[in-house]
């Protein structure tokens, strides 16, 4: 009789294994999961090379003249683009801080100057222009972690020069009074470096 309990055993596992391996089949075929064209967040990976050293750091990319656009940047187009950032930042006179600071008056101002936030040292220790001007916030804009080694920013950029330009004029509306735009001599001295 021991022989026969031992089988009825054996049999029992045997019938849970089945029935394991069943439902993971049917369950592949009920749920098949769909893999999204493009990825909702972009991570830099250009920095990843085969396991290989990386490389020296180069001066950047270069960046395409922005400050001719300005003037016909589209602060709506801007304000479309801006919801990316919206989970991060606020932008209303006064507004708290999140994980990125308020950026109420950000453009002509000092860099890493909003109360109650913690930069960065990347941000606090920055050897380049003082205050976000719009040379400045095209290339953070167009890639944070180029233009600013170690910044807690962890958006990888706005590729497109069009996307950059209607952000930068979004933000210069967001102000008590909105910094000048760009003279033509601050437009052909950009175009002038870009060029050469």
């Amino acid at each position: 009789m021991a022989s026969l309990e031992l089988n009825k055993i054996a049999a029992g596992v045997l019938c849970a294994g089945l029935l394991a391996m069943a439902s993971g089949q049917i369950a592949g075929i009920l749920v098949s999961p769909k893999m999204p064209e493009q990825n909702a967040y972009e991570v830099d990976t250009s920095a990843v090379r085969d396991g290989a050293a990386a490389p020296a750091k180069s001066a950047g990319p270069v960046l395409e003249p922005i400050m001719a656009l300005l003037a016909d940047a589209d602060p709506q187009a801007g304000l479309k683009v801006f919801k990316k950032c919206a989970a991060c930042h606020t932008t209303e006179s006064g507004g708290a801080n999140r994980v990125g600071p308020n950026l109420w008056n950000i453009v002509g101002g000092a860099k890493g100057a909003r109360d109650g936030f913690g930069y960065s040292s990347a941000l606090t220790n920055f050897e380049g222009t003082q205050a976000w001007d719009y040379a400045s916030l095209n290339a953070f804009l167009a890639s944070p972690k180029t233009y600013m080694p170690g910044t807690k920013m962890t958006f990888v950029g706005l590729r497109k020069v069009s996307d950059r330009a209607n952000v930068i004029a979004y933000l210069r509306t967001i102000a008590d009074t909105p910094a000048p735009l760009p003279t033509p001599d601050d437009i052909a001295n950009e175009e002038a470096a870009a060029g050469g």
